[in-house]
């Protein structure tokens, strides 16, 4: 993939005028002064669910076994989503669209309200630092990391001036998936057929550095999407195609990576999201062609072993995963709907096994849903 020339002078000028774009049109809504938009987070588990085919943003408190929709969801957002990420704080909600990143206040009582110092940009993905002071956006269009520093009492989003660059290495670069590790040191993106691309980090400075990558070799290989272990020590691939399934790697030094024995695991068809549960003891992968979800349970060093029952049904084309805070469900999100939203129990006599507990329509069903986000 390579950039139009001329993006780089474009996106520059647009950054500089973000701030006066916004408000201005669709993608921004002033802020509301009322009291009820401070972002000051909350404390009930919730799931937010970006709808790209309706273009808005569906909340959910997490009760037991039930899902209630927010005051005043969805949320009309006036574009097709791409991604969105809660801040650790839960006090913001960020949503990338096609040109720009919204940022929305989330109320206490889960309700959003749309600020209006986003910036107009173009990500596939999502993240923030543990210490919540940095966003990252993985590039649509140039082989960048998009850096944005995070003011603590508006959420506004202040752009790193030169976004860190990734060498093109080998394979077909598409961007899928941008994760920092849990101690916020390591920055991994996952690139479809370009494999993977290592960047350390340092949260003080802001200082992002490339620092090595991944390549894949094969034309029919994809790398959708990463997360890591709590330890920081283990790296988990959702790869589809050519020995697709789960790639698990351990890290070494600035990020190295090195497969496991027995790895890839096997998993359904077309991997493209992955989720750890909070003890680390369960993994779990979103087969989007089967429409269903594979559960492992996570060994010594990190070895794979199938769930009894496993793969387990979820909806069409089911693209996203999350797990509540408390780590009690996990949740699905479905692109092709029927439904769009599942959520599961984890069963308690075969440990990792899945147990549909709700599910609903997040809009006009099918919603297109491409992202979920939870609080923490």
């Amino acid at each position: 993939m390579r950039a139009v020339r001329s993006w780089r002078t474009v996106r520059g000028l647009l950054l500089a005028v973000s701030v006066m774009l916004a408000g201005c049109g669709k993608f921004f809504v002033p802020p509301d002064h009322s009291g009820g938009g401070g972002g000051g987070g909350t404390a009930t588990a919730r799931v937010y669910v970006a709808n790209a085919s309706t273009g808005t943003i569906s909340g959910f408190s997490i009760g037991t076994a039930k899902l209630t929709a927010v005051p005043n969801s969805p949320v009309t957002l006036g574009f097709a989503p791409i991604a969105a990420v809660v801040s650790p704080n839960n006090a913001y909600l960020y949503v990338a669209g096609s040109a720009s990143i919204s940022v929305y206040a989330i109320n206490s009582d889960g309700s959003l309200t749309a600020r209006n110092n986003g910036v107009v940009i173009s990500v596939a993905s999502l993240d923030v630092s543990p210490d919540g002071k940095w966003l990252f956006g993985l590039d649509a269009i140039q082989n960048t990391v998009d850096q944005f520093q995070i003011d603590a009492s508006s959420g506004g989003l202040t752009p790193v001036t030169t976004p860190a660059a990734y060498p093109a290495l080998s394979g077909t670069i598409t961007p899928r998936k941008v994760r920092v590790s849990p101690g916020g040191t390591l920055v991994f993106c996952a690139l479809g057929n370009g494999g993977e691309r290592v960047f350390t980090f340092d949260s003080k400075s802001g200082s992002l550095v490339y620092s090595q990558g991944l390549t894949l070799n094969d034309s029919a290989a994809s790398d959708n999407a990463v997360t890591v272990d709590g330890t920081g020590a283990y790296l988990y691939v959702a790869r589809s195609g050519t020995n697709g399934g789960v790639a698990v790697y351990s890290i070494g030094a600035g990020g190295a990576l090195k497969p496991i024995a027995g790895s890839p695991f096997a998993a359904g068809n077309r991997p493209f999201d992955i989720a750890l549960d909070t003890t680390g003891k369960y993994l779990y992968v979103a087969n989007r062609t089967d429409g269903t979800i594979s559960a492992y349970t996570v060994g010594t060093g990190s070895a794979l072993t199938a769930v009894p029952g496993s793969p387990f049904g979820s909806g069409q084309q089911v693209i996203s995963l999350a797990q509540d805070p408390a780590g009690t469900y996990l949740l699905a999100g479905a692109n092709g709907g029927g439904p769009d939203l599942s959520m599961y129990s984890i069963d308690g006599a075969i440990p990792g096994k899945l147990n549909l507990a709700t599910s609903v329509a997040t809009d006009t069903a099918p919603a297109g849903v491409v992202a979920i986000a939870v609080t923490h």
